[in-house]
């Protein structure tokens, strides 16, 4: 009851799923990893431990009595909930691998090339390629007193979120510690 609980507060929003560690890889370090449960959200791999745990004690304790018999069934709960949550495991990892998706952040750092007649603080645009290869015509805007012509390089180095522009100032290729030689 506590876990259905705990995951319908996740679903609806009142709760966070992220566990702190949890999504580590496997085999890396923490309590997790080492036990080869690493690779999700913490509370994920620990929902399922409880779960087949309680499973396997619930059962066990129906089918057998006396001290002995029910100390075999907490091991044996214990066993099974290790081994049926790395069991479970492994497919949510490939889930939980997915990196975060492309941001307008991804653009900072990078040159464009201006495809307005002019920019200045509060029109322009220009062209910038993503990391991935993609690119896209974006809003830019400048604070100086540099002059911009269509087809010139820029250097973006800030993103406006309330705005949603990019800030752009004058690159100089000659510069750039990256060029070829």
């Amino acid at each position: 009851m506590v876990i259905i609980g705990y995951w319908l507060l996740v679903v609806f929003g009142g709760a966070g799923s992220d566990g702190d560690g949890g999504t580590e890889p496997a085999g890396s370090g923490g309590l997790l990893g080492g036990l080869g449960l690493g690779g999700v959200p913490a509370v994920v791999t620990v929902s399922l431990l409880a779960v087949i745990g309680w499973s396997v004690s619930l059962a066990g304790g129906v089918l057998f009595s006396g001290v002995p018999a029910l100390t075999g069934v907490l091991v044996a709960a214990l066993v099974c909930a290790w081994a049926g949550a790395r069991l479970a495991v492994r497919p949510l990892r490939r889930a939980a691998r997915r990196g975060r998706g492309p941001s307008r952040a991804d653009f900072v750092g990078r040159t464009c090339v201006i495809r307005t007649g002019r920019v200045d603080a509060a029109f322009g645009q220009a062209e910038a390629t993503a990391p991935d290869g993609s690119s896209a015509l974006v809003q830019v805007r400048q604070t100086g007193d540099d002059a911009f012509d269509a087809g010139d390089t820029a250097l973006i180095f800030a993103y406006d979120s309330a705005g949603e522009f990019f800030w752009v100032m004058p690159y100089d290729a000659e510069l750039d510690p990256d060029r070829p030689i």
